[in-house]
């Protein structure tokens, strides 16, 4: 079920007419939550809401084993009071990510290893499956995840079966993030904000606002230049293909920026308050600072639960080693972090890219004979960082976007070798032009709309929320493409 439908609307008017009327009552609240994210999801494919079933059960049950020695009345707890937290936590992380690996990397990892050894593919060692990926499978198993480890680590208290229930299947970001901790949401379960004091404005305004991005921006740029570059990139002239790189660059920002905010908003209507996700990406000077502002829960989930346990910057018992040690922890949790997006070599090489950039530039804060500092003016400065991070992530997103390791290699070639053209939409240009600039000016323009809107009164808002959506409808295309992280 996608955010930009009429299916969706009328899914949610019924959710949120249910919200409204049950809010007070707890635990009648928590059931409809559960069964509406149960609707929302099996909408797709009913037969994977049993996965989500499984990972709800599973890992409340490792989190209430975790916490009995916290609780002396857990009723398990003479059966289970030898196992120790270590190897609760650790089935946890195996399971959860076997489980991952299976729907995600078993083709991959099988396909991979029958080109390692020359195995004919039509009479293979071993079984090739023709598996289903789960939509937003890597979302809920990072929060799983999360949400066990915290506890292990005395983070947080272990949550009743039915809220681990609500977390887990929230509907409004279960199939494409923000990842929200349970520390961030389950609290506000038992704080639940009442119907007439949730901030509708800032919601109607960030519900609008990811609908342009996904439906108008984002659609048009793939529809008149992204897809037909990547489809010919041996044949499609030079500008056709900067621009198809530029293009992508804003189209996965208006996708991605615009699934969250349509989530964030939702989630804001039915009383929660999710955790931001993006901050101006494009505007960032270094790529630490690029993914400082880029789904930025993602960037803290790989730096809390993977780069720090690895060692982070603290490991080796010398200066020299310390910093190698970092430069791979740096490196790994890149890489790991690119095969959490996709099952290729493309996102290995995305991840590989900026785990290299995030070493050469620690390398150089470090370095005594490395100045960080450009030989000129600070405003010249920033320009030249800004100019050289963005064509990094730029170049990067090749082979995000790239069917194949070998299209990403072709497409680069053509950036360099293949003919000018003289076709060029201006309107491409423009909108690719206006979105860096959004980026890069300091704006206040939702600062100084969001008090307007709420000054109004409900129905003058209705009428303007109606109106833009008439906007969208208008400009935007006939059907709506999935959101680009679904696949993820």
């Amino acid at each position: 079920m996608l955010f930009p439908t009429f299916t969706f609307a009328v899914f949610f008017l019924a959710v949120y007419g249910t919200h409204v009327l049950l809010r007070a009552h707890s635990v009648a609240w928590k059931l409809a939550m559960v069964a509406a994210s149960a609707t929302f999801y099996g909408w797709w494919d009913w037969r994977f809401c049993g996965l989500i079933a499984a990972s709800i059960v599973l890992n409340w049950t490792l989190a209430s084993l975790l916490g009995r020695t916290r609780n002396q009345n857990f009723p398990f707890q003479h059966l289970f009071g030898i196992a120790s937290d270590n190897a609760i936590v650790a089935l946890g992380v195996i399971v959860n990510l076997g489980v991952l690996g299976f729907f995600k990397y078993y083709g991959f990892f099988a396909l991979s290893f029958l080109d390692l050894v020359g195995a004919d593919p039509s009479n293979p060692p071993i079984p090739l499956l023709d598996i289903v990926l789960p939509v937003g499978i890597s979302f809920f198993t990072f929060q799983a995840l999360s949400y066990v480890i915290d506890v292990y680590r005395r983070k947080l208290d272990p949550a009743g079966l039915l809220d681990v229930a609500v977390y887990l299947s929230f509907f409004p970001q279960l199939v494409a993030g923000p990842i929200v901790r349970a520390s961030e949401f389950l609290p506000q379960l038992t704080a639940p904000s009442r119907p007439e004091r949730v901030p509708a404005s800032e919601a109607v305004w960030l519900i609008g606002r990811g609908l342009f991005k996904k439906v108008v921006i984002s659609t048009y740029l793939a529809s008149a230049v992204v897809d037909p570059a990547f489809a010919a990139a041996n044949t499609a002239s030079r500008q056709e293909l900067w621009f198809g790189m530029y293009g992508y660059a804003i189209q996965i920002y208006a996708d991605f920026s615009g699934y969250t905010d349509i989530a964030i908003g939702l989630a804001l209507l039915l009383g929660f308050r999710f955790p931001t996700n993006f901050d101006n990406p494009y505007r960032s000077q270094s790529i630490q600072e690029f993914w400082r502002r880029w789904h930025q829960t993602l960037s803290r989930w790989l730096r809390d639960y993977l780069y720090i346990p690895l060692g982070g910057s603290h490991g080796g018992k010398t200066p020299t080693l310390r910093r190698v040690l970092t430069y791979r922890n740096l490196l790994l949790t890149m890489v790991l972090g690119g095969l959490w997006h996709g099952a290729a070599w493309t996102f290995v090489v995305w991840g590989s890219i900026h785990g290299g950039a995030l070493a050469i530039e620690r390398l150089a804060r470090e370095s005594k004979r490395v100045r960080w500092r450009l030989p000129m003016g600070p405003r010249a400065t920033k320009m030249v960082r800004w100019f050289v991070t963005f064509h990094v992530v730029c170049l990067a997103w090749i082979f995000f976007r790239a069917a194949s390791f070998e299209l990403a290699v072709d497409y680069l070639r053509g950036l360099v070798r293949a003919e000018w053209g003289d076709n060029v939409s201006w309107l491409v240009v423009a909108i690719i032009v206006g979105a860096l600039v959004v980026q890069l000016t300091p704006t206040r323009l939702g600062a100084t709309i969001r008090p307007r809107l709420a000054g109004m009164s409900p129905p003058v808002q209705g009428g303007l929320l109606g109106l833009w959506i008439a906007l969208i409808v208008a400009l935007g295309p006939q059907g709506v493409a999935p959101f680009i992280y679904f696949q993820f």
